[in-house]
């Protein structure tokens, strides 16, 4: 791989509801983000397209690439955090559990935050090792904060549905090093 883009899957229905987990459609603004996010990516010439495998972002994959016949694959180590007891509820009642709870810890019944990083961490470490040169992910908000931020936020904020970034090999190597320091001394 020579160059990658990061996407983030356009807006669901649990999202559009305040809530957490799920495995809805995209909503119409979804699609529509998605619309958009294919006009920014027309130039960007994919040879495979890695998706987690959360129907919002299989949607918003296959939005992305209509009529391109770019093959699409799942990584299942690229799925959102488990959000264990969590799941199905409000947003703020889990990024309230997060405030006082480290980025080791789990919630019942679901993935702690470093161990969601380690899992994005080893799928994206694969995509160096892939042969065609221009990968896009569609995966979720977290991936692409895990890549871009210093220290990884605990709950997507600020990564807008149907964001993209662009890095090249180096770029994404680094960033995976850097995750890989953060994961061993966690701290928000």
């Amino acid at each position: 791989m020579d160059e990658v883009v990061l996407a983030r899957h356009g807006e669901s229905e649990q999202s559009a509801l305040g809530i957490v987990g799920g495995d809805g459609p995209l909503t119409a603004a979804g699609r529509e983000q998605a619309r958009a996010l294919r006009s920014q990516l027309a130039a960007f010439p994919a040879a495979v397209c890695v998706t987690s495998g959360a129907l919002r972002a299989r949607e918003t994959a296959a939005i992305v690439l209509e009529g391109r016949g770019v093959p699409v694959e799942i990584d299942g180590e690229l799925g959102d955090i488990g959000f264990g007891e969590f799941e199905g509820r409000p947003l703020e009642e889990y990024r309230d559990w997060v405030s006082s709870h480290a980025p080791t810890e789990a919630a019942p019944g679901g993935e702690s935050r470093r161990d969601t990083l380690r899992r994005f961490a080893r799928a994206l470490s694969r995509l160096l090792e892939r042969d065609e040169p221009h990968v896009l992910v569609v995966a979720h908000g977290l991936t692409l904060r895990a890549v871009l931020d210093e220290r990884p936020e605990p709950v997507v904020a600020g990564t807008p549905y149907g964001s993209a970034v662009r890095l090249q090999r180096d770029e994404l190597a680094f960033a995976l090093q850097r995750l890989a320091r953060w994961c061993e001394r966690p701290a928000w």
